[in-house]
């Protein structure tokens, strides 16, 4: 730990709250780095040099100051950190004065750099795990071994198994979210203690991840226990925090590879959601979505697959042929729950079916082309 000036400067403003006495700060160099007297700041003092060097307090009264460099009468305490003299804090006035504000103003002095030491230790913890975490989802270059070793200097358990989580903030009416939103989701996710391990992806896109801590049982992990989990969490968000958020979980895969994979499948499942209603969403309720949202970033891709979605559209101009597709697909291609929902007689269905054929020139009952149309009918769902 070594003095700096931000933390000098704070010694100095608490000090001179609670003795009417000018206050110098001098690194472990004995260079007066903090003061109530701006005129001297950076000279050296030879006064704090004496107490670093013999590790003692310095007393020193005006004839001794005269014969001293940058020194005043006054006293010199010696400013230790884990039992190592790091600086000097002085006080300047005659010795009958300022003499038995000594040990207070040490001790003060200790407890701030004792604090910020602290914050520093917690801010790099904090670092670290964001750049670990950022290392697991994107595949990292290190070993497994090397990654558990990372992890244990940071006391995170990597052998827990775990899922992906992409949290997105969402705009509040026109006004985009901030930095600061972002913060405090991470403060959320975090606290209390729940073993996430989070980390902020983009500002731009206002996204975090999670790698989230789950069970495992007989037959993989539990869907519902995580949704309870989460619904939790948007019930903590709606009560302590101003803004909305969007949840994309990915699935489970085995090791730290799989973490990558993990997130994969959240981010896919973000991306294919878009502007799609809700506030959860799982990979296995949207796999197919998710998978052909990546191959249908290649827009030579998506022309082939909207070719027959945009034949259908230019010649159903009341919209029926697609409104029954849509409900044919969502009742599963059985005819009779579609007939029932649309309230139309069989013949009827059947007579949409064969126009639907003759204008994309596909097959409803070749599963090729009954496939062709899922997507297409699909995709702008997908967008």
């Amino acid at each position: 730990m070594q003095l700096n000036e931000m933390i000098a400067r704070q010694i100095v403003e608490r000090t001179m709250k609670i003795i009417p006495y000018s206050i110098n700060v001098m690194d472990d160099q004995g260079r007066i780095i903090g003061s109530s007297d701006a005129t001297r700041l950076h000279q050296k003092h030879e006064g704090a040099v004496l107490a670093i060097t013999e590790s003692r307090v310095v007393n020193i009264d005006e004839a001794t100051a005269e014969h001293l460099k940058g020194v005043k009468p006054g006293i010199n305490l010696p400013i230790l950190f884990q039992d190592k003299v790091i600086g000097v804090i002085g006080i300047s006035g005659t010795l009958q004065q300022v003499h038995h504000f000594g040990e207070l103003v040490k001790m003060t002095a200790e407890l701030i750099v004792e604090q910020a030491a602290l914050m520093s230790q917690v801010e790099w913890n904090k670092r670290h795990r964001e750049e670990l975490v950022l290392q697991l989802i994107r595949g990292s270059t290190l070993n497994d071994m090397q990654l558990q070793a990372i992890a244990q200097r940071l006391d995170l358990d990597l052998k827990q198994p775990r899922i992906a989580a992409v949290v997105k903030v969402l705009p509040i009416g026109n006004k985009a979210p901030s930095l600061e939103n972002l913060q405090q989701l991470v403060h959320l996710l975090e606290y209390p203690e729940r073993d996430n391990l989070v980390g902020i992806l983009s500002v731009s896109q206002n996204e975090v991840v999670v790698l989230k801590p789950i069970m495992l049982a007989g037959k993989g992990w539990s869907k519902e226990a995580e949704t309870k989990r989460v619904n939790l969490l948007l019930k903590r968000i709606k009560k302590e925090a101003k803004f909305q958020i969007k949840i994309a979980l990915g699935d489970y895969f085995p090791g730290l590879a799989g973490l990558a994979r993990s997130y994969d499948t959240a981010e896919l499942t973000m991306h294919s959601v878009g502007n799609r209603s809700g506030e959860v969403f799982f990979y296995q309720d949207h796999r197919l979505p998710a998978i052909m949202s990546s191959l249908l970033e290649d827009s030579w891709i998506r022309e082939q697959l909207e070719q027959s979605y945009l034949l259908l559209q230019k010649q159903d101009g009341k919209g029926l042929l697609i409104k029954t597709l849509k409900t044919y697909f969502k009742q599963n291609c059985d005819s009779a729950l579609t007939c029932k929902e649309l309230h139309i007689h069989r013949n009827t269905l059947r007579y949409r079916i064969d126009k639907i054929n003759q204008i994309t020139s596909l097959n409803i009952n070749n599963i090729d082309d009954l496939f062709q149309l899922y997507i297409a009918i699909n995709l702008f769902h997908w967008k």
